[in-house]
């Protein structure tokens, strides 16, 4: 998919000008409808490939990423190594990490009413009540940033306003983040660094996609990200997942080759 550039499209586009488009039984020309239709499938196939990073990740957003507070660095990079919805990640206190097993569990997530009131609630479904396993360099990101809140909360002092709870990510006064905090951020970021819209919650499919390219078995992926049963992975991800069966497959077929050479 990567391989293919601007001008495939047009030449694909224009081909479905051509006397005799129409192939099988009604043989003839297509109409003006059919061939914006053709368009817009492909439109919507290049966006969710980019969007799901079945399309390289742009080194540009990293690069850009490093540049950022260690406070906005942390969540987005533990967004993409985990698949976290933002909720979850709101919600993370900073009991919930294991050090030693390098595990964080997720047993709650975080929404504000309109009025500011913050509610702290369990997820929405047993499956999303999970441990998620953090690579050892994500754990190490997280004790700089733990090092880095102790710190902030020492300045605050008697101005704390977290209560009894110790938020992971939330204002310096420990007061919980608006739920659409992280995204108006992460659009601001994208637009400073003039790079392609995504939406946060693309952060979570980037986590999938990235996994399912490795080889990481569907179930284990689906326990990831908290869905209700693997179907519900299938699903959403079945393009993906199909994508990486075909590239095991023809791993297989080079296999073969080389043996019989």
């Amino acid at each position: 998919m990567d391989q293919i550039k601007t001008i495939h499209i047009v030449s694909f586009l224009d081909s479905l000008t051509k006397d005799g488009a129409r192939q099988g039984f009604r043989k003839g020309n297509l109409s003006t409808g059919t061939i914006e239709i053709n368009h817009r499938v492909l439109k919507n196939i290049f966006s969710r490939a980019v969007e799901w990073k079945l399309l390289k990740l742009n080194p540009q957003l990293l690069r850009a990423l490093q540049k950022e507070s260690i406070h906005w660095r942390t969540m987005i990079t533990l967004a993409l190594t985990t698949g976290l919805r933002r909720g979850e990640l709101l919600g993370l206190e900073w009991h919930h990490i294991d050090w030693e097993m390098g595990v964080l569990s997720v047993i709650q997530s975080v929404s504000m009413s309109p009025a500011g009131i913050v509610h702290v609630k369990e997820p929405k479904t047993k499956a999303s009540k999970r441990k998620v396993a953090l690579p050892p360099s994500m754990l190490e990101e997280l004790k700089d940033y733990y090092s880095h809140k102790l710190d902030e909360r020492d300045k605050v002092g008697d101005r704390w306003q977290g209560g009894k709870y110790n938020f992971m990510f939330c204002h310096p006064d420990g007061k919980a983040f608006h739920q659409e905090r992280p995204y108006l951020w992460f659009r601001a970021f994208l637009k400073k660094n003039n790079l392609r819209y995504i939406k946060f919650h693309s952060l979570r499919h980037t986590s999938a996609t990235l996994l399912i390219n490795q080889g990481v078995h569907a179930k284990i992926i689906s326990e990831r990200l908290g869905h209700g049963n693997i179907q519900v992975t299938m699903n959403i991800y079945g393009f993906a997942l199909r994508s990486a069966d075909r590239a095991a497959a023809d791993k297989f077929e080079s296999f073969l080759t080389g043996r019989q050479e």
